[in-house]
């Protein structure tokens, strides 16, 4: 047992180093999700069920959700390839160049 909580504790610091130096936001977001996750682990393993339910609502499941429509309302969030092309000129006006 206390190998798998080494392990789950060096998973913990390797989450918090990798959010602290993520220049993705979504990344980060998830790599926090992640740590919840792993925390949420740790409190089981800690003989705290109550601890840990909360944890996996509130760390993982509510917060998550809230920087990922944060992330979505100021447009941090990567637009797919077929939003990001510019719009066309209207048909007819294409390729054409005006005298002056």
């Amino acid at each position: 047992m206390t190998v798998f909580m080494c392990i789950l504790l060096g998973f913990l610091v390797l989450c918090a180093v990798a959010a602290s130096f993520s220049k993705n936001l979504l990344n980060t977001v998830l790599i926090f999700m992640s740590y919840s996750l792993i925390m949420s682990v740790i409190w089981i393993l800690l003989e705290s069920p109550d601890l840990a339910i909360t944890e996996a609502a509130v760390g993982a499941g509510v917060t998550t959700v809230l920087f990922l429509l944060t992330l979505k309302k100021i447009h941090a969030i990567m637009k797919t390839e077929k939003d990001m092309q510019p719009e066309r000129e209207p048909s007819g006006q294409e390729g054409e160049q005006q005298d002056e």
